[in-house]
Formats: C-alpha cells, sequence, structure tokens
C-alpha cells in the first residue's frame, strides 16, 4: 500500500522531480530526509485517522523541506493540535493534558531551550512525584507506550501534551526572570553599551566645563564665540552635505543589481519574524494576511507577535483572526521601560530560527524578502550579521507630509543605507525588516531596552564589535503619517534615541573609534551627529542668511569683510545644496508612480526641514525630562495594494540566477 500510495510522490520528490511552481523542491530535496522515516510515520498517522491524500501531499512537502510528516501535517493547519496529540494518547492509551498550570512548573534559564524545541517539561506536584509531560514524535510513542503505560515500569509518571501548552507554561513561569533580563540584561553585562545612563559623570563633567567655556568667550569676547561656533557647524554642515553627495554619486555609478537566488543545497533553515504590536487592533488582520503571504515554508516559520500582556484588545482581535499555527503570541509583563526594544528582547529567548527579521504593525514585507535575505546571508562573509530591507512609503500622494516622508525614505533605503553597506561603513538601521544571524545578534547583546531608537544604536554596535551590515533590494511597504501632531511625535521620539545613539558611543570617542577603525568612526560623526547638529542649527543658519542679504539690501549696502562673505556663501551653499542632494537622492530612485505620487509637494522640503528642527529641539526637551518615553504612532490598515508600485521587477515564479556577493 505504502509502495503504490505514496512512495512514487516522495521518491519524485528526492529526485527534484516535484512540481514546477515550487521552485525550492528542485533544489532542496535531495538526501536531506530518510524515506523509511518517511515510511513508518505515514504508517502510524494512517492508523491514527489521517486520511492517505492528506499524507502523500505532507510527505512530499516533507522530502522537499527536510522536515517530518508530522511537522508539516501540524504546521499546514489540517489537523488540529490539541485533537492530534489527544488522539495519539488515547491510540497509545497514554493521559492527555491539553494545559499545564505554569505553577507545577521550575523556572530555570535551561528551561528555556524547550521554547525554541518543546518536547518534555517536569511537572512537580506537592502531593505525588513529579510526572513528566511529552509532546513526543509519533515515531517514539511506541518505545514510551511501552515503559509509561499501564503496564510499563513508569506507569502514571509521564502525560502527552501539546508543543504550544509546553511554550505557554515556560514563557508564562519564567516571565519575571525573562522581563527583568530584558530590561537590565545589556545594562549589567555590557554596561558601557547601554542608554539607562542618559549623560555619565564624566560626560557631565566635559559639557560642564565647555558651557563654561563658552560663557566666558560670551563674556569677554564674544564675536570670537559666535565665530567659532559659527565656522564649526558650517564645516560640520558641508562635511555631511558631501558624504550625501558621495552617496548620490555612488547612486549613479553603482545601480542596485536585479534581485536574484542562486540555487541551494540543501533545506531552508527555520526563519524566525517578529513583531511588536501595542495598541495595535485595526491593523491586526493585514498583518496576518501580510505575513501568510511570505514566501517560507510553513513548517520553518517561527512567527511571534510580541504583545503587552494588559494591551487585551490587541490580544482579542488575534484571536479573533485565528492566525495559522506556525504563529505564536508571546505576552510581554508589565514593567518600565515600556518600549518596542525590551518587548522584542524578551521574545528573543524563543527564537527558534538560525535567522531572524523584525516588522513592524503596519508592514507589508514583499512575499520573497526572506529568501532574498537568506540567500545573500550564505553568501556573504562569516561576519556579515545584518541585512536591511528598504522601507517604502505606500501612501506618498496622501498629505506633502507625507509625500516628502517617502522622498526621505527613498534616500535613506534606496541610496544612502547601500552605499555605506557597499563600503563597509557602519548603518544606522531602520525600525523595521532588520534581517540578522540570530546567533550573532544576542551575541551583540541584543535591543537596548531603554533606546528609544533602538535600531540605529544596534547598527552602531554591531559595526563597533567587528560584525558587518548591508542593504537588500525587496521591498517592505508602510504608510507615513499625514497628520503633523502624529508625525511630530514619531520625530521626536527618533531624535532623542539618535541622541541616546550619540551619547552612548561617545562616552569613550578613543575607545569607541579604535573599535569602529578611525574612517567609520568620522562617517558616525557625520551620519549621527551630523543629522543633530543639521537639525539643530537649522533656524540659527537661516536666520543669519536672511538677517545677511537683509543688511546687503540697504541704502547704502554696507561693505561685508572677507570673513563674512565666505560664511555667507558656505551658509547658503549648505542650505540650498542639502535640499538639493535630499530631493536628488529621494528622487532618483523612485519609480515613475511614485514620481506622480509625490507631484509638486517636494516644494514643501524647506517646511519639512523646519519641522524636522521642531522635533530635534523637542527631543533634548524629552531627553532631560522623560529619556524613556515612547511615543506610539498610531496606524490604520491600508486599502492599496502595495506591490502594484512595481519598484522591483521581478518574476517570482522563475528568479534569475546570478551571484547576489558582489554588493555585500
Amino acid at each position: 500500500m505504502w509502495t503504490r500510495e505514496y512512495g512514487p510522490r516522495i521518491v519524485a520528490a528526492r529526485q527534484g522531480r516535484t512540481p514546477v511552481h515550487d521552485r525550492r523542491s528542485a533544489t532542496s530535496a535531495p538526501g536531506m530526509i530518510d524515506c523509511a522515516q518517511l515510511k513508518a510515520e505515514a504508517r502510524r498517522l494512517h492508523t491514527l485517522g489521517i486520511s492517505k491524500p492528506l499524507i502523500a501531499k505532507m510527505a512530499q512537502q516533507a522530502a522537499i523541506n527536510g522536515t517530518s510528516v508530522e511537522a508539516e501535517l501540524l504546521a499546514s493547519g489540517a489537523v488540529n493540535e490539541d485533537a492530534y496529540f489527544a488522539g495519539l494518547a488515547r491510540m497509545y492509551d497514554l493521559p492527555f493534558l491539553s494545559e499545564i498550570d505554569p505553577a507545577l512548573v521550575v523556572d530555570h534559564v535551561h528551561g528555556d531551550t524547550q521554547l525554541a524545541e518543546p518536547r518534555m517539561l517536569r511537572l512537580h506536584h506537592t502531593d505525588r512525584p513529579p510526572i513528566m509531560a511529552v509532546a513526543a514524535n509519533i515515531l517514539h510513542m511506541d518505545g514510551l507506550a511501552k515503559r509509561f503505560g499501564r503496564c510499563g515500569n513508569g506507569a502514571g509518571s509521564l502525560v502527552v501534551t501539546t508543543p504550544s501548552a509546553i511554550r505557554r507554561a515556560i514563557w508564562k513561569a519564567g516571565e519575571n526572570r525573562r522581563v527583568s533580563h530584558a530590561v537590565r540584561g545589556l545594562f549589567d553585562h555590557q554596561q558601557p553599551l547601554s542608554a539607562r545612563l542618559v549623560v555619565t559623570g564624566d560626560q557631565g563633567f566635559f559639557a560642564g566645563a565647555s558651557l563654561c567655556l563658552l560663557s566666558l568667550l560670551l563674556i569677554y569676547a564674544p564675536m570670537v564665540a559666535v565665530v567659532l561656533a559659527h565656522m564649526m557647524l558650517s564645516f560640520f554642515h558641508t562635511a555631511a552635505l558631501f558624504l550625501r553627495m558621495a552617496a548620490v554619486s555612488h547612486g549613479r555609478h553603482h545601480p542596485r543589481p536585479d534581485v536574484s537566488f542562486e540555487s541551494t543545497a540543501g533545506t531552508l533553515p527555520i526563519y524566525t519574524v517578529m513583531v511588536a504590536l501595542y495598541r495595535e487592533t485595526a491593523v491586526v488582520p493585514q498583518l496576518i494576511a501580510a505575513l501568510d503571504a511570505l514566501d517560507w515554508p510553513r513548517s520553518l516559520l517561527d512567527v511571534k507577535l510580541v504583545c503587552e500582556a494588559d494591551d487585551l484588545e490587541t490580544l482579542d482581535a488575534i484571536r479573533r483572526a485565528q492566525p495559522g499555527p506556525h504563529i505564536e503570541v508571546v505576552e510581554v509583563p508589565a514593567m518600565a521601560p515600556r518600549t518596542k526594544p525590551k518587548a522584542l528582547t524578551y521574545a528573543l529567548s524563543g527564537a527558534r530560527g538560525e535567522f531572524l527579521t523584525i516588522y513592524d504593525a503596519e508592514d507589508r514585507p514583499h512575499p520573497q524578502q526572506l529568501q532574498e535575505a537568506y540567500h545573500a546571508f550564505r553568501l556573504g562573509p562569516s561576519e556579515l550579521a545584518c541585512l536591511q530591507s528598504p522601507l517604502v512609503i505606500d501612501n506618498a500622494g496622501d498629505r506633502w507630509i507625507s509625500a516628502i516622508f517617502a522622498l526621505e525614505y527613498s534616500a535613506l533605503f534606496r541610496r544612502l543605507l547601500p552605499a555605506l553597506g557597499f563600503y563597509r561603513l557602519p548603518l544606522p538601521l531602520g525600525g523595521t525588516s532588520n534581517h540578522f544571524k540570530t546567533a550573532l545578534l544576542k551575541a551583540s547583546g541584543g535591543w537596548d531596552p531603554y533606546n528609544v531608537t533602538e535600531d540605529a544604536d544596534l547598527g552602531m554596535r554591531l559595526c563597533r564589535m567587528g560584525y558587518r551590515s548591508s542593504t537588500l533590494t525587496l521591498p517592505t511597504y508602510e504608510d507615513a503619517p499625514t497628520d503633523f501632531a502624529i508625525w511630530l511625535a514619531q520625530r521626536t521620539r527618533w531624535y532623542k534615541g539618535w541622541l541616546q545613539t550619540w551619547l552612548v558611543l561617545m562616552r569613550h570617542p578613543l575607545r569607541t573609534a579604535r573599535d569602529m577603525g578611525p574612517f567609520s568612526f568620522f562617517v558616525f560623526q557625520l551620519l549621527v551627529g551630523g543629522m543633530l547638529v543639521a537639525a539643530l542649527s537649522h533656524p540659527g543658519l537661516l536666520i543669519f542668511i536672511t538677517l545677511s542679504v537683509l543688511s546687503l539690501m540697504q541704502i547704502p549696502a554696507p561693505q561685508p569683510n572677507v570673513f563674512t562673505t565666505m560664511m555667507l556663501a558656505m551658509d547658503i551653499f549648505n542650505i540650498l545644496g542639502s535640499y538639493a542632494v535630499f530631493f536628488a537622492l529621494g528622487a532618483t530612485p523612485m519609480t515613475d508612480r511614485e514620481k506622480k505620487g509625490m507631484g509638486w509637494k517636494w516644494a514643501m522640503i524647506p517646511v519639512y526641514w523646519m519641522a524636522v528642527s521642531l522635533a530635534a529641539w523637542k527631543a533634548v526637551v524629552e531627553l532631560r525630562l522623560k529619556p524613556f518615553h515612547w511615543n506610539k504612532t498610531p496606524h490604520q490598515p491600508r486599502r492599496s495594494t502595495s506591490l502594484a508600485l512595481g519598484i522591483v521587477q521581478t518574476n517570482p515564479a522563475v528568479p534569475a540566477v546570478t551571484s547576489s556577493s558582489e554588493r555585500l
């Protein structure tokens, strides 16, 4: 019966003769799983009551993915997990436990291994000996039944349960330990890298001494103080402007390559996808649909929706959406600071994947993004720790502020970051669509729960620790705020986090320069420090230019000296050049449809920059008054079809076979 009904399909899969629509079949299947194991599984599953056509289908997928028939069956959602393991328990005459009381679990660090591979858990009762709760593979049930069944020596000391029940019990039993580690782990083990201390004693002393020196100069030589400050700001502006001009030039001479995948020898690994949600009821259905569209085998996909335990509305919305068995909800206990990086660090201990990515609740990632990231990691060097996907704004045509936001994102993610990655320079990562090697992410300390722009901080830390970051091509679509108050709150949080990042790395400047390398350290100053200086000083430069021009328009016009003329020319060059480079960086990689959506709104760039300056000054105030406060950005589901933008022209069914190692 096996040979006639199941055998040919599995043998065909193992030899690469699988349906042409599944591109993994020809490259992932050969020699990755034992046919005898598949046969044994199929016999037992049929005895359990699973239909032969379903078993054959799951066996074919198991051969392709290098998994088991049981794993494919449970991941597909064709059978209910509780019903399946309850049926196993009945078939082998063993007791079944659908839910485990966390009070029966003794928490310890090594127990977290069961979050990744939940198979067994010891339950400690007060009135009787401990028993073992197992979620065993069907092939192991014969041996367990002989030893722990009614006639076995261990009768009564074992119960059958589900992997989900084991995970829920372990998450709950160790929640206090994990949340404490998420909050204090980086500070306790790598204190110089943590933003928990806003300003160290040495930094406070240096800032105070600098302020005293500036005050003395303003009192005894005010013109000297103003001239020196003006010169430093102007030269800093110019250096940052030239960095972005270099990115424009790089984009012209090194266009982004087409998306391409090379053949994969072997099966795909497990990929963890983490999404932090807080008060995101409206976008839950859209999020589930976007995650379900990812082109990755569900049996090898570990999706974690990370929610605050007291966010009952979002948790209820997820339950109503009925996500598939590959999606797990992780509830984070309430503990300050209530930030996204704390939630992600809490969930990191349960990550099963060799690779890991994070998305925001409103994101719509390209379905093949995980495939591109996996192939880029496989072809890249061993020190490649992170890949950043481009973030593309999908609602540029809604308002002027979303249009300039789209231009800004285009400049950053499709021009500046690829150039930095090409030259192996530090990348200020975006807050979503970062793809990591999980082991290197953990080795770097994970996310800082006290940094409210944790992405940029992590990008700089990876560079400092000797790891590399690069970029991908396939995008993630999201929407920009269209309400100014919402945009201002979000941008204030970003600038506050960039201030935190700069202060952390400047605690020991010489050590940071030695770790990063002199040129990377200089680029860091232009990227983070230059952005902060530009935003904070922008109004001052405009005031100086305006007053100088008005002075020259007087009758009779005063004759300015050479120095004033040079500084005025430099400031005009910096301001107009910054506007022009901002537009060129963002507009050149945009598609015609995106440019049409932006229309005339690019003319609002000067207004946008003044709003950015307001956000930067507001961030300085917040850093003093409430440094760890997280300004939540509300989201609404998007009605349009993101992929219609056509930013990447590729045929998902027949990807090109070329090397992508050049851009790494």
